[in-house]
């Protein structure tokens, strides 16, 4: 089955001080993203979909892409790769965006970006995450199972096992109930204290055992009609002129699940995530991928 893998990559980084999408943290300089796409491939996906800003093309040419388009899928074709650039051109001509604007409208504007690109059923990551190896397996064989209409799947993640000691971070605070997502919270601020509590600095104490989604999610091709309504109606009654509005994928499944639109498994990996929130994360995250590559989970390489 061709299933597309799509990697938002467009965010600017701000709070880990540098372009952490671009970083090379491996142990022979791979960028974080690489692991997902030799994951993804290994798992079944057939097509790579780069979410960037402009100035990125050449880049993502250089730094991976023009070496993923050689390789070769699962079922014995080439790998298609492809390029979908966010910018404000895409956003439609009914809003005018604040002359203070610089950043693009989040994550359902950057996976709307790559509508033309994906036909296809896909699967949605974070560029700066690292998901796993069954991770990528599991929502393979999900998308060949969910229906073309009404239907999504994530990948869950125990919230204890996302926090940074380096700062605060934002997860979807997820309630799940039968292996389905019944809601869906985009959580701005939580912390890590000392003692190990782990707290929403809006509303309390967590349970270090919450599910959160790391935005990794699984969508059939029809979904694109979901994102386009949802973020036109984002500009028209919230965005306003406030120059940081964000319109963000969890709200938009959160929204649909409880007009009972949409129904989302969610998927449980037996690996543990880990990613650059901050600069300071980076060299825990490099002993992770050290440690990787020496048990064998990938080749000394992944520049082949």
């Amino acid at each position: 089955m061709k299933a597309a893998l799509v990697i938002m990559a467009a965010g600017l980084g701000s709070r880990y001080g540098g372009n952490k999408q671009v970083d090379g943290v491996g142990p022979d300089g791979e960028i974080l993203m690489e692991y997902s796409i030799y994951d993804a491939i290994r798992a079944g996906f057939t097509k790579v979909v780069f979410i960037i800003k402009p100035d990125m093309v050449d880049l993502m040419h250089r730094i991976c892409g023009d070496y993923v388009a050689r390789r070769t899928a699962a079922d014995g074709s080439p790998v298609e790769v492809c390029y979908a650039v966010q910018d404000f051109t895409s956003v439609p001509g009914f809003y005018t965006i604040p002359a203070q604007r610089q950043k693009p409208f989040g994550t359902v504007h950057a996976v709307l970006c790559a509508r033309s690109y994906v036909k296809e059923p896909f699967c949605v990551i974070n560029a700066d995450d690292y998901y796993g190896v069954d991770a990528y397996r599991a929502m393979y064989a999900e998308l060949q199972r969910l229906p073309e209409q009404g239907s999504a799947t994530m990948v869950g993640y125990l919230l204890k096992n996302t926090v940074s000691a380096n700062g605060t971070v934002s997860r979807g605070v997820c309630q799940v109930e039968n292996d389905h997502l019944t809601g869906v919270k985009e959580t701005l601020k939580i912390r890590l204290d000392p003692d190990g509590t782990i707290v929403d600095e809006v509303e309390g104490t967590l349970s270090p055992d919450t599910v959160v989604s790391m935005n990794f999610w699984g969508f059939m091709p029809s979904f694109f009609d979901e994102l386009e309504t949802y973020f036109y109606d984002f500009l028209r009654y919230e965005a306003g002129d406030n120059c940081k509005a964000e319109c963000l994928l969890p709200n938009l499944v959160g929204r649909r699940i409880a007009e009972k639109k949409l129904s989302v498994s969610v998927l449980h990996s037996a690996d543990r995530w880990f990613g650059m929130t901050y600069h300071e994360d980076r060299q825990a995250v490099a002993r992770e991928l050290q440690r990787l590559h020496d048990a064998g989970v990938y080749p000394k390489t992944l520049h082949q």
